[in-house]
C-alpha cells in the first residue's frame, strides 16, 4: 500500500470518527462508516489491504532491481 493511499485513509478514518463522536452523523449509516473507517485505519496501520490483493491492485512503488 503506497503512502499516499494509507494518508487518504487515515485523514478518511479520522474525519468520519470526529464527525461520529461530536454527534454530527447519526444513526445507521453513521455506523456503518465508523466501522468502514476502523477498517481503513487498520489496513492503514499494517500496510495491506486484502481487497487490493483480490482484484490485483498495488499502490506502492516496487524498486527495479535491473539497474
Amino acid at each position: 500500500m503506497g503512502t499516499i493511499d494509507r494518508v487518504v485513509r487515515i485523514v478518511f478514518a479520522l474525519s468520519i470518527a470526529i464527525l461520529f463522536f461530536t454527534g454530527q452523523i447519526t444513526g445507521a449509516l453513521s455506523i456503518i462508516l465508523l466501522v468502514l473507517s476502523a477498517i481503513f485505519l487498520l489496513t492503514s496501520l499494517v500496510s495491506f489491504c486484502p481487497l487490493y490483493t483480490l482484484v490485483g491492485i498495488k499502490t506502492c512503488k516496487t524498486k527495479n532491481n535491473n539497474g
